[in-house]
């Protein structure tokens, strides 16, 4: 592509902040608007240079030469009206990746649970690779990297489809489970395609061999058996943060940061996938254990002697039971009595459509504090979660914050819970992650 100014609608968006700063590193001027001011906004402002317009305004897109919007964007914002008056040309985040990605070799890692993970992972263990991830990766703290080579690790997003147009060389997909069924129309035929079409794009397939729809699939494949191959999987602490030790087929042993066997089928997937690539098994071993984890998945926020706070971005029961097992296992580990969750429901649909499972996932929690469900834009629904959970011991509150080392969980305005000791875990994909940081 010819350098361009490109304006972005929705540029403090993790997945299209992400496009903006990989144009800006390959040289295209870039600017951006959003509804409020945030840590993204500031970083793109500060770093690569971007005119960050808040909030939205239509002069934001005069002299523009291309402009890309987020899904959350409607035909009737201000700038989305503006450019289409102006003849400027109008990009979706997913019809802009063909022009994005379409002469580079891409890594595409896709799935329903832990693509965020084995993305930050992949790119660890090819380490001059360019990175689009949809997370902050820990190790480079940002949510791309660059290198001046057409090798490039994708977070590739089936929500609305977009991974087809991601043009992988290599496709990684960790597990199929529907979601994102407001999209599908609720056809699941249409949802499992959209994952046939995809892996049938690369040259390369990596699977969990394990999962129900994935061993159905008649390609050719690196499958993974993870009950099988992946052995003396081990659980320790380094420096009071988690690690999982484990051993991989006749490859021998592997540490990586994180606790679980999702943890070692993740980085099991990405050492798979590398070794495809060509990279070499020691130096595979090696760069593993610069993967530090990703902002917001089992994120500690505070690490006392006598309290840690978690922050996870945990929004579906699956994920949320994976991190449950952990919790239990990392406060064993620590020797702490006590394991209290703060869960910010997210989407009302979400929330109705797995209330059983999301009933069962808090399995083992000694207090469960339930905020407001955050609403993503839906239209407000009635659900009686204190009626759904009332098998716990139960708080519904307001918001909660973290001050002085302590969290404190507000009703009313009122203080109603304080946790100074333990281990204190916050799900969600609202804003309880500024909120259990004491940011909001």
């Amino acid at each position: 592509m010819i350098n361009k100014k490109i304006h972005f609608i929705g540029i403090g968006g993790i997945g299209l902040s992400a496009l903006a700063k990989f144009l800006a590193n390959d040289g295209h001027k870039i600017s951006g608007s959003d509804i409020k001011q945030s840590e993204i906004t500031n970083d793109l402002a500060t770093n690569f240079d971007a005119k960050v317009t808040i909030p939205h305004h239509e002069d934001a897109v005069e002299r523009v030469d291309k402009v890309i919007f987020s899904a959350a964007v409607r035909p009737n914002n201000p700038e989305y009206k503006k450019a289409k008056e102006l003849g400027i040309e109008l990009l979706s985040r997913k019809e802009s990746l063909i022009d994005i990605l379409g002469d580079k070799e891409v890594y595409a890692v896709g799935g329903a649970h832990g693509k965020s993970t084995t993305s930050a992972m992949l790119s660890s263990v090819i380490p001059h690779s360019n990175a689009l991830i949809g997370a902050i990766s820990k190790e480079f703290g940002s949510n791309v990297r660059n290198y001046p080579n057409k090798k490039v690790v994708f977070e590739a997003d089936e929500s609305d489809e977009s991974f087809l147009n991601s043009n992988p060389h290599l496709a990684i997909v960790t597990n199929v489970e529907p979601e994102h069924m407001e999209y599908y129309e609720y056809d699941e035929e249409r949802f499992y395609n959209a994952y046939r079409n995809f892996l049938g794009l690369a040259q390369i397939r990596v699977i969990n061999a394990e999962d129900t729809f994935l061993s159905s699939l008649e390609m050719e494949s690196i499958k993974l058996y993870p009950s099988k191959e992946i052995k003396n999987v081990k659980f320790v602490l380094v420096d009071g943060e988690p690690h999982t030790k484990f051993e991989l087929l006749d490859l021998g042993a592997f540490e990586v940061f994180g606790f679980g066997h999702h943890i070692a089928l993740d980085a099991a997937l990405a050492i798979l996938a590398a070794l495809e690539l060509g990279e070499e098994l020691e130096d595979i071993r090696k760069n593993l254990l610069n993967y530090k984890g990703i902002k917001k998945r089992f994120d500690i926020v505070q690490n006392q002697e006598n309290c840690v706070v978690i922050d996870d971005y945990g929004h579906h029961p699956t994920e949320i039971k994976v991190t449950m097992e952990s919790l239990q296992t990392y406060k064993e580990l620590r020797g702490f009595k006590q394991l209290n969750v703060i869960w910010q429901p997210h989407k009302y649909s979400r929330t109705m459509d797995n209330l059983h499972a999301f009933v069962e996932c808090f399995e083992g929690v000694d207090e469960l504090v339930i905020l407001p469900i955050w609403s993503a834009g839906e239209l407000k629904v009635d659900i009686d979660l204190k009626g759904a959970f009332s098998r716990y011991k139960l708080l519904m509150a307001d918001s909660v914050t973290k001050e002085d080392g302590v969290v404190k969980v507000f009703k009313d305005g009122h203080i109603i819970q304080e946790y100074a000791e333990g281990l204190v875990s916050a799900f969600g994909a609202g804003d309880i992650t500024y909120q259990i940081r004491g940011e909001a």
